[in-house]
């Protein structure tokens, strides 16, 4: 692992990554009722959750993530049948970051629990939070004050075509190369509560 580096790694330390591409990242935090439901159903509110009910999620290629062990314990959820992919530890239930259902649309946003800080902080490695999402969905009065919503936008646009043209998207580790196909059935949640 190298300075421009990351460790990433459940609670138990089953799933064990390394992020690299620390410069292309866009941090955000997000409100929105999904990724409460999605920290309630693991059980860990407690750990995902701010005072308001957001959720700090770092956004990346996934061609920059590498695990290094444990993918097998790897699960994926969804809350409806068109939702979002949301991956995590199925050994201790952290959760480790959304997908978009097609790794066509090469992004994850990473929760910030799966992300080692206790060498360095979030924001020493990815700089301060430059976005607030979904603020609609924060607990309490006044709600935040949504920032940063277009920069986040033309991020993704930006990230996501160019790996669309240089072939980049293929490079994820939650879908299968060949195939496209997610690498774990994602359960949903509506209809296959986590038991």
């Amino acid at each position: 692992m190298t300075t421009s580096d990351y460790r990433l790694r459940c609670q138990c330390g089953t799933i064990q990554g390394v992020l690299t591409g620390l410069a292309q990242v866009n941090r955000a935090v997000c409100y929105c009722k999904d990724c409460q439901a999605f920290a309630h159903a693991l059980g860990q509110s407690d750990r995902v959750l701010d005072a308001r009910g957001g959720s700090d999620i770092v956004q990346v290629l996934p061609r920059n993530l590498r695990f290094m062990q444990g993918l097998d314990a790897l699960a994926c959820l969804r809350l409806t049948p068109k939702g979002l992919f949301r991956w995590y530890a199925a050994c201790c239930r952290t959760p480790i970051g959304n997908t978009l259902p097609t790794p066509r649309l090469s992004f994850i946003g990473l929760v910030h629990t799966c992300l080692d800080s206790s060498e360095v902080s979030l924001d020493e490695a990815f700089g301060p939070v430059r976005t607030w999402v979904n603020t609609k969905g924060a607990i309490g009065e006044p709600k935040p004050k949504e920032e940063g919503v277009g920069k986040a936008i033309g991020w993704f646009l930006c990230t996501t075509l160019r790996a669309r043209i240089n072939g980049d998207y293929k490079r994820n580790p939650f879908f299968n190369p060949t195939t496209g196909m997610p690498i774990v059935t994602p359960r949903v949640l509506t209809s296959d509560p986590l038991s």
